[in-house]
């Protein structure tokens, strides 16, 4: 619930123009980091690092910005986009165990950084481990969800990742 009213609290702009509800799978990176890839990735015209996070697949409802996925909840064969979810709970790495989704904050740094994995799309593994299908998400660091920007260093993050995980993803909420 908590977070269904996180949702209703987000500037109108974003709110009203870009999210949409998805019903199927979707990965969600809420409790992943992200590794550098070495490459660039665009969003809405601004570059950004780009970082891959391994997050679990899922079925049920999910929320997704509409504008990165232009309207469509449906991913190319292989694939699944990385939405956002109310669930409190999901498998989570090392072991890929279900486990309570657990909030923190920290503070951006030039030694802690953040990756925002939300509505882009990842390559979904062959193999499933401990029978969770996970995917590869690629995905901006140090990028806003809010407003697809560049975080400044000293914002707060939101993450669900635990201490210690590179870029974790998350968001300046």
């Amino acid at each position: 619930m908590k977070k269904l009213l996180f949702l209703a609290l987000l500037p109108f702009s974003v709110a009203a123009a870009d999210l949409m509800i998805c019903n199927g799978e979707y990965a969600l990176c809420a409790a992943s980091g992200s590794t550098p890839t070495g490459k660039m990735i665009t969003v809405k015209g601004k570059t950004f690092a780009e970082g891959m996070a391994v997050c679990p697949v899922l079925k049920g409802r999910s929320v997704a910005n509409g504008a990165l996925m232009k309207n469509s909840c449906d991913a190319p064969p292989g694939k699944v986009w990385s939405l956002f979810s109310t669930v409190s709970e999901a498998p989570q790495a090392p072991s890929w165990a279900v486990a309570p989704l657990v909030h923190r904050t920290f503070v951006l740094s030039k030694t802690d950084g953040m990756s925002n994995q939300w509505s882009f799309l990842c390559d979904k593994q062959a193999k499933l481990v401990n029978g969770v299908q996970l995917a590869s998400c690629y995905g901006p660091i140090n990028e806003s969800p809010l407003t697809n920007g560049h975080v400044k260093m000293g914002s707060t993050i939101v993450t669900d990742a635990p201490a210690g995980v590179l870029n974790p993803v998350g968001g300046n909420f």
